[in-house]
């Protein structure tokens, strides 16, 4: 079942387009990963996609409903977390949480069962009567992603959520947004860090210039665009001769990022790994340690960013 879809969708700012014909296709209970630069549109289009903002045109139906001519009943089933922080600066954590169960008329006893849940499964339990505004940034930003599970929604926004945690913090919300899609969730999801977005997403969107670069799994990119490896190698002293040694093998890019250490980057990695060992023993230069990495989301996202046609608007 399709929980967003988008037709055409655009939203120009004068003669700029922050988002550029816009289609997307979301299915129910998936995590789909929305991944750009800064400036690509991310936050515009989630802003479109909640009725924040109208836009210039095309169209979008959210949860099966027409958001043009009902954006307040998509309101009622959706959950919100921007990048800006939202809090409230006196009440303490507990508190905060409650308060945002009353907003959505949650009743009482649910609210305190609610209330006491999400304290123990985002780790706030120890600063349960500690006021918003004596808390860290990482610790808000907990406060801010766990009072939006105090109302019932189909369908989850999160722009950035793991902005200012720590890796702990980070893994366990990855976990938990995990274990909340398999109850039938929905979640769009959007952030700079690439590595969560291979591990938590189902299906990933690039989004430049205000246009969608492409849609895929993450498998499946890494599987289309994923054949070029990189291999690194760590010398055991710095031989100066290395670079010109190494300048002339085809098929292959090489960053020297000092005398010792070397990034080669190539889809032929097995033919100029060859090459580069045989001048390398020739020579007599010492390897202190070789490794190939397999490529991951981040490098494929750099790559069809740096690729996008240069002809498209910039966007706010």
């Amino acid at each position: 079942m399709s929980c967003i879809e988008t037709s055409h969708l655009s939203k120009s700012y004068g003669s700029v387009f922050a988002v550029d014909s816009l289609e997307l296709s979301v299915q129910s209970g998936q995590v789909f990963g929305f991944l750009g630069p800064n400036g690509a549109g991310k936050s515009t289009t989630i802003k479109l996609l909640t009725t924040l903002i109208q836009p210039t045109s095309g169209s979008m139906s959210i949860l099966g409903i027409d958001a043009a001519k009902n954006p307040l009943q998509i309101r009622h089933k959706i959950g919100v977390v921007l990048q800006q922080p939202s809090y409230e600066p006196t009440l303490s954590v507990e508190k905060s949480l409650d308060k945002y169960g009353m907003m959505w008329n949650v009743p009482r006893n649910e609210r305190k069962k609610r209330v006491e849940q999400l304290l123990f499964d985002f780790d706030l339990k120890e600063i349960r009567k500690k006021r918003n505004e004596d808390l860290s940034i990482g610790q808000r930003r907990r406060v801010q992603v766990a009072r939006e599970f105090m109302h019932d929604m189909d369908l989850l926004f999160l722009d950035e959520p793991t902005v200012g945690l720590d890796p702990k913090a980070r893994r366990n919300l990855l976990d938990y947004l995990k274990s909340k899609v398999k109850t039938g969730l929905t979640i769009f999801y959007t952030t700079h860090i690439l590595s969560e977005a291979e591990y938590l997403c189902d299906k990933v969107a690039i989004i430049d210039k205000g246009k969608i670069v492409t849609v895929d799994t993450p498998d499946a990119l890494k599987s289309k665009f994923g054949n070029k490896k990189t291999i690194k190698i760590h010398l055991n002293d710095e031989r100066k001769e290395t670079v010109s040694l190494l300048s002339n093998i085809e098929d292959c890019k090489i960053d020297f990022n000092n005398g010792t250490d070397i990034v080669i980057h190539s889809e032929k990695p097995g033919y100029v790994l060859l090459q580069i060992l045989k001048i390398l023993n020739d020579e007599a230069i010492e390897i202190e340690d070789l490794s190939a990495v397999p490529t991951n989301l981040e490098e494929i996202f750099l790559r069809m960013v740096s690729q996008n046609a240069p002809d498209h608007q910039i966007s706010k």
